[in-house]
């Protein structure tokens, strides 16, 4: 469908990416608009790098944190994002996306029935306050599925699946008039709409892109959604848009090499320490599990082992994901050290020293980590356990460039009308590198920019002087 003459729209969104850009869709859709979701991932209920999360959300000042009494703000949130990147996070978008957090978290619950809980048990790096929401088994799965059924029950949201955005069309002010959306067989239409949404994720699977801005990280596994190639980017560079942070990524020390599934750093969290391939511990694993899978990288082999016990197994079990790595048998078991430095293949003095020094010191008779490690819960205690890990590329946090409400700017800093973009298709807040990334801010500026754009897209339609048709195609 043509979108030339103003006022005739087939849609008022169009969404291309349905993992976080659902609640895009849901949010638009709750305001009175149509919207059109387009992917091209049959299998996006566990293929997108939403549904590959572990559904942490960051919420400062949720109602779930005053219900227990956790002192958390915006301010603290923006705070603890600063520290972590050191200054180099967009503190506008940073900030945008910290006063948003907990009324999403709210409004995903409330308007898209997404059962959330306050996550107590443990606290992830960074984080000064427990802040982090999720799903029962803590795995995107569960989440993107409860959006999906909320999405299919709404009679304003139409799905095209498989299907790629490919363009945008726009008129002679540069407004979005029309996406062109093309299907697996190479046919291609175009549907007169107000916005488009950039929700396809980031580079991570265009491998070209990676090794040319994520050089320390490009030998590393790829563990996010086959179709993250970068198309959103591409699309609104071709239209004038920024890009930014290209050079920030989440990555990952804890994937199974054994089952390519996620141990999780819920172990380092609880005790757990992680030794090279020799046995040696190598750093403080509690500075994040992102950062950290570029220190794995490093060591001889690109490989190492998560050393835990029956205690940290047992609490961690709250995570699919880690029941999925016990599941495949990726654990080896031993009664003590010796025998699991045979099992492991560790030399057996390097293994036996890396776990009598956290022994010492979660005792609190080994004075100051010389690596500067300060939390190691409880002494690791036989049968010990250990999995062998390899580092990974989870996804990558630069893109173009957004306002706080989540529309594209062009080279001017000005938006590029009815363009928006969210998660990986949007320049992040975790700075530069891995260092930056805090626990949940992936999933944030997925949800939280779509939601926002959604937001946005309804204040500019209910705008005296405009119009729109809510026909669907």
């Amino acid at each position: 469908m043509s979108g030339e003459q103003p006022g005739e729209w087939a849609v008022d969104l169009v969404v291309a990416g349905a993992g976080g850009g659902l609640a895009g869709a849901l949010k638009a859709a709750e305001d009175g608009l149509s919207v059109l979701v387009v992917d091209p991932d049959e299998q996006f209920l566990r293929g997108n790098n939403t549904s590959m999360s572990t559904a942490m959300i960051p919420g400062a000042g949720s109602r779930w944190q005053r219900a227990q009494g956790v002192e958390d703000s915006p301010e603290r949130f923006l705070a603890d994002i600063t520290e972590k990147t050191h200054g180099t996070a967009d503190p506008v978008l940073a900030g945008a996306l910290a006063k948003i957090s907990a009324p999403l978290v709210e409004w995903l619950a409330d308007g898209a029935g997404v059962p959330l809980q306050l996550v107590r048990d443990f606290s992830y790096p960074g984080h000064s306050a427990d802040r982090l929401h999720t799903v029962q088994g803590r795995h995107g799965s569960t989440l993107l599925r409860h959006l999906y059924e909320r999405v299919r029950r709404s009679p304003s949201i139409d799905l095209l699946i498989p299907a790629r955005l490919v363009d945008v069309e726009r008129d002679a002010h540069g407004r979005v008039t029309g996406a062109v959306v093309e299907d697996p067989g190479g046919h291609r239409e175009t549907i007169a709409t107000r916005a488009v949404l950039l929700a396809t994720n980031g580079y991570g699977a265009a491998r070209d892109l990676v090794e040319g801005h994520l050089p320390e990280i490009a030998a590393a596994d790829y563990h996010g959604g086959q179709f993250s190639t970068g198309d959103g980017l591409a699309i609104g560079l071709r239209h004038g848009a920024r890009s930014a942070f290209m050079d920030a990524y989440q990555g990952h020390a804890a994937l199974a090499r054994r089952s390519r599934t996620l141990v999780g750093w819920a172990t380092v969290m609880h005790g757990a320490i992680m030794v090279d391939a020799g046995g040696e511990r190598f750093g403080d694993e509690t500075t994040g599990y992102s950062e950290y899978a570029a220190a794995l990288a490093a060591r001889p082999d690109a490989r190492g082992w998560i050393v835990l016990d029956r205690r940290v197994h047992d609490l961690c079990l709250s995570f699919s994901d880690f029941r999925q790595t016990v599941e495949a048998g990726a654990l080896v078991w031993a009664e003590d050290l010796d025998v699991l430095a045979e099992r492991t293949g560790c030399d057996p003095k390097a293994l036996q020293e890396s776990v009598s020094e956290q022994v010492a010191l979660a005792t609190g008779e080994g004075g100051h980590d010389r690596f500067g490690r300060t939390f190691f819960e409880e002494p690791l205690r036989g049968p010990y356990a250990a999995v062998e890990v390899i580092p990974a590329l989870f996804h990558t946090q630069g893109g173009l460039v957004v306002d706080g409400e989540a529309r594209v700017l062009d080279g001017q800093g000005a938006p590029i009308g009815g363009l928006f973009a969210s998660g990986g298709a949007a320049h992040g807040i975790s700075g530069r590198g891995a260092n930056g990334y805090l626990a949940g801010n992936g999933l944030l500026p997925a949800l939280g920019l779509a939601w926002q754009a959604a937001t946005t897209l309804s204040a500019d339609t209910a705008t005296p002087g405009t119009t729109r048709n809510t026909a669907t195609s």
